[in-house]
């Protein structure tokens, strides 16, 4: 069992930068491959990053390359996004998740091939 907990969603000027953490608690997170979703309102939920167990490989999607950058710590447990050049379309909850299946490998883009999620922190971009 992994428990995840986010953190460091706001309100945000279009333009601007937030850091998001992502912190896990259980068993052996460095087993795990972890990600980054959102869900704006009336949406699907979104793929936006990933990063293998090891921290080795990492996979964006299109809408946010360039802008955005996943990291780990695998001795604090915790994943982090960066994101910059921030847009009124970044606008969403962001979840942190966790992986098993194919975990030293990046670009697992359906939710459903997610072991565990947090609750996930709202961003907020205003124009």
């Amino acid at each position: 069992q992994v428990q995840l907990v986010e953190s460091g969603g706001g309100l945000v000027q279009a333009g601007g930068s937030l850091r998001l953490s992502c912190a896990a608690s259980g068993r052996a997170f460095s087993a795990y491959a972890m990600a980054w979703f959102r869900q704006a309102p009336g949406k699907e939920r979104e793929f936006v990053a990933d990063i293998s167990a090891r921290g080795v490989d990492s996979y964006y999607a299109d809408t946010v390359k360039g802008r955005v950058t996943i990291s780990r710590d695998n001795a604090k447990n915790t994943v982090d996004l960066r994101m910059n050049s921030l847009k009124v379309e970044d606008t969403a909850v962001y979840y942190c998740a966790a992986r098993s299946l194919s975990s030293a490998f990046t670009g697992y883009k359906q939710p459903t091939r997610y072991d565990y999620w947090g609750q996930g922190t709202q961003v907020t971009v205003s124009s």
